[in-house]
């Protein structure tokens, strides 16, 4: 793309950023929170794309201003000078341009979300659910690593270890950007713990990351809840297993598309305090609502543009662990690394930014950036 074509896609950009500038300080706008909320993520996005666009501007400055010292100027330290910040604001000026073009790429809205992460044991018995395990692990490992906050939800451990099914909950800074790209089918080749021949298995386990709802993102009735409280079972100490700390949620939800209703269960025993176990099954049902009525517009952007990263499908098979190679393989980019136990231990990160740079190459060539 050309200098002029570039910078006529920006052209307009920093009025739009004034203009929401002022909406997000009127009181009118801030009584609307849905509306709030939106326009202050439109202002972190253009506040960046600003920033960029002004830097850009001056770089262009700095060059003509240079080429024309290098035309007129006679003093050989003055043309010296020019021809040094012409190499350089040249030598930077690409970088930047790729920058703009990304930028210029609409976000996901659900990027800057908290995440709901499921991950389910599959083909594999108590293998499967081993390794649900170990992905928990690397993931919680990942998510302290970022400086993120990680909350079970749910849980149900498997016989041998691990767990046949653990859903929990990630806050912090553009999680669900981050994280989404993880849901699938991760498939594991090593010698299980429960094997005595010492044979290579092959076992899946499946992750399913979700953008948490907030309260505003969907309607609920909260009349309409049935509350039931139990006694959790398993470790944790006398009052976990005497005091009904424990809570199920039933709700009867209407899918808007098909029309039909549905018996919505949900229970949730992660702490030893009602009231916020209570509050962590709203948050999941509010998150599993907004799943449901938002599948329509995902299934009609993953129809339109199904990039070999993040084609939609939970269940298609996106990474290999093997472990008798130490080889880590995501199939989506033929991504292949040799250290897969930095990689369990929450080592994930190039991995991810390979398919952050894999899609976003993907989406320039789609916009004709």
């Amino acid at each position: 793309m050309s200098d002029n074509s570039l910078l006529s896609r920006l052209d307009g950009i920093e009025a739009r950023f004034e203009e929401v500038s002022t909406l997000v300080t009127d009181p009118q706008v801030i009584a609307d929170m849905k509306r709030y909320v939106k326009l202050t993520k439109e202002y972190k996005e253009l506040e960046k794309l600003v920033e960029a666009t002004r830097k850009y501007r001056t770089m262009l400055g700095n060059i003509d201003e240079a080429r024309q010292m290098l035309e007129t100027e006679n003093d050989p330290e003055m043309k010296a000078m020019a021809r040094e910040q012409l190499d350089t604001a040249t030598a930077a000026l690409p970088e930047l341009e790729e920058q703009i073009k990304i930028l210029l790429i609409p976000a996901d809205p659900e990027d800057s979300k908290n995440a709901i992460v499921e991950i389910r044991g599959g083909t594999g018995g108590d293998e499967a659910a081993i390794f649900a395990g170990d992905l928990f692990k690397m993931y919680s490992r990942y998510c302290e690593s970022k400086g993120w906050t990680v909350a079970v939800t749910s849980y149900n451990e498997g016989t041998a270890g691990g767990y046949k099914e653990i859903v929990f909950a990630v806050s912090g800074d553009n999680v669900y950007g981050t994280l989404k790209y993880e849901s699938g089918v991760h498939r594991v080749q090593r010698v299980p713990a429960t094997e005595t021949q010492g044979r290579v298995h092959t076992s899946a386990a499946t992750v399913a990351v979700l953008p948490e709802a907030e309260e505003f993102d969907v309607e609920i009735n909260e009349g309409e809840i049935k509350w039931d409280t139990f006694r959790s079972g398993g470790a944790g100490g006398q009052n976990v297993n005497k005091v009904e700390s424990g809570v199920r949620l039933r709700y009867m939800w209407r899918n808007p598309v098909t029309g039909t209703t549905e018996e919505i269960l949900i229970e949730c025993t992660e702490t030893r305090d009602q009231p916020k176990n209570k509050e962590r099954a709203l948050s999941r049902l509010r998150t599993f609502i907004y799943d449901r009525e938002h599948q329509k517009y995902m299934d009609d952007i993953a129809s339109r543009r199904k990039t070999m990263v993040s084609t939609g499908d939970r269940s298609a098979k996106i990474r290999t662990y093997n472990y008798p190679q130490g080889r880590i393989t995501d199939h989506r980019i033929n991504y292949t690394i040799y250290n897969l136990q930095a990689f369990v231990d929450g080592d994930i990160q190039d991995c991810i930014d390979q398919l952050i740079i894999a899609e976003n190459a993907e989406k320039l060539k789609e916009a004709q950036l």
